[in-house]
């Protein structure tokens, strides 16, 4: 993303120098902020699916896309076995001040050294795909990283509210796109910008299909108040 606005975000807020909050600027909405207090919340303060998932949460774990902690911070303090990891440098700093004591600095395609019996993606974590077209070299790499009897835990947004619909029941979907749910953010902080990057938002049915093509029984958790749910995947038995 070019500038690691989400680790200067992150580490201000640490270091008692938070004044202003992440904005962001997508290709199908108006811009929009992040108060970055909220990367900071409490399990109580958390939306139903991420408790969900962390109450699902077991073995050892990998809290891929971790951003401050939040989620690994409350199952270190429940003694289960977590890592998080994340390609923002300043994020895992700010992980390691507020007491993580497993951390990886990397993106998630980048490790493979070990395996896991929960792999977690929340806060839209499988967005980090980008395009939907690349979705499948992404299963491929999360299934080599989990154990037998090993679960992915994922949330996402079926946006498609967001477009109008024709007469014919249709759908406008913006040019140079494969699949409604690839958006292109750029994010400010302060006086940095980020680069424009991908980000992908998936519904549930494109999902389950990706996942049975490649080899994983998909499972629909739990739906949130607004277009979201929490589904889990495992390895199909062969």
């Amino acid at each position: 993303m070019g500038s690691d606005i989400f680790g200067a975000a992150m580490l201000d807020y640490l270091n008692n120098t938070y004044k202003e909050d992440i904005v962001t600027r997508s290709s199908i909405s108006e811009d929009d902020t992040i108060p970055v207090p909220y990367l900071f919340r409490s399990y109580a303060e958390m939306p139903i699916i991420e408790q969900k998932a962390l109450n699902l949460s077991k073995g050892k774990v990998l809290d891929i896309g971790c951003g401050a902690g939040s989620h690994s911070l409350y199952l270190q303090n429940k003694n289960i076995d977590v890592t998080a990891l994340d390609s923002s440098k300043g994020a895992i700093e700010a992980c390691k001040k507020r007491g993580i004591s497993k951390t990886i600095n990397a993106k998630i395609l980048e490790h493979n050294s070990t395996t896991y019996d929960t792999l977690l993606l929340l806060m839209n974590g499988i967005g980090i795909v980008g395009e939907l077209n690349k979705l499948g070299d992404y299963l491929q790499h999360l299934k080599s990283l989990l154990n037998t009897n090993g679960q992915l835990l994922l949330d996402s947004s079926d946006i498609i509210y967001m477009f109008e619909e024709d007469e014919d029941g249709g759908y406008w979907i913006p040019p140079g796109k494969d699949y409604y749910g690839e958006v292109d953010y750029e994010m400010q902080y302060k006086n940095e910008k980020s680069d424009t990057f991908p980000w992908l938002y998936l519904d549930y049915n494109t999902l389950q299909r990706a996942a049975i093509l490649n080899g994983f029984n998909c499972e629909l958790i739990v739906e949130g108040e607004h277009y979201d749910y929490l589904a889990k995947l495992t390895v199909a038995k062969q």
